[in-house]
């Protein structure tokens, strides 16, 4: 008999979120399972960064948010975050007078920080611990934002737009530590680059006027170019590669016979 599946780590429910009272996040329920990256897509505006700012108590907000089965809608934001839910916001928000070590050491919730942990997954971080964080490149910044989440055991990470103006080979850096860090804690990501959503997630959410239009499996959506450019309003490149080579194959194939 197959085991029963385990609880999701986050359940949200009927959640709504106004900034200076205009609702910018209507009616969304999702769930995020245990394991596992659920990354949060949409077009630009449909109130992505604003749905995770309302999980997290940032903005006003109504409807309910369960982490493991426990309410946390009426916390404050600390007190969210001390329940072991890790945020890496859209911006940084680095520290930027602070060193890269000191941005870390506020960042510890108890006396068991990953330190180790961080300098394997971002040594070039880790030698850079005695450098002020604002004279550090994007790239480096955003390595310290995340750094400054998965220094802690965390139960959830919620991660918002981490590969947002960076260079590729940053985009590939980043996305290689969250790879590894989701393989120690489930994560909800909003991310636009689907070539990161492809490498990372196993399900999704689409959002779209501040409501959820889709929810399944990565690769169901992902396999879709019509639904790809009716929810996100974007082409997916790495499905017209794939295409051009079969194409190209194809070709080559027929000229032989």
């Amino acid at each position: 008999m197959n085991a029963a599946p385990a609880p999701p780590v986050l359940a949200v429910r009927g959640l709504s979120g106004r900034i200076a009272g205009q609702q910018v996040v209507e009616d969304v329920s999702f769930e995020v399972p245990a394991t596992g990256v659920t990354a949060l897509l949409g077009r630009n505006g449909v109130g992505k960064t604003s749905t995770i700012r309302s999980i997290l108590g940032l903005i006003d907000r109504s409807g309910e948010v369960l982490l493991e089965g426990e309410r946390i809608d009426r916390l404050p934001t600390h007190r969210i975050v001390q329940r072991g839910v890790g945020y890496v916001p859209e911006d940084r928000e680095v520290f930027g007078s602070l060193t890269v070590a000191e941005n870390l050491r506020l960042a510890e919730r108890d006396d068991r920080p990953r330190r180790e942990f961080i300098a394997e997954l971002f040594p070039d971080i880790h030698d850079r611990r005695a450098q002020r964080a604002g004279t550090l490149s994007g790239g480096q910044q955003q390595m310290v934002s995340l750094a400054r989440a998965l220094v802690n055991e965390n139960r959830l990470l919620l991660v918002d737009e981490p590969t947002k103006g960076l260079a590729p080979k940053i985009v590939d850096e980043v996305a290689a530590a969250l790879g590894e860090a989701a393989r120690t804690v489930p994560m909800l990501l909003v991310e636009q680059n689907l070539h990161v959503i492809r490498a990372l997630a196993d399900r999704v959410v689409v959002l779209s006027g501040g409501r959820v239009v889709f929810t399944g499996e990565a690769a169901e959506l992902l396999g879709d170019e019509d639904r790809i450019k009716r929810y996100l309003g974007v082409h997916d490149a790495d499905h017209d590669a794939d295409h051009d080579a079969d194409h190209h194959a194809g070709t080559t194939e027929g000229s032989t016979r």
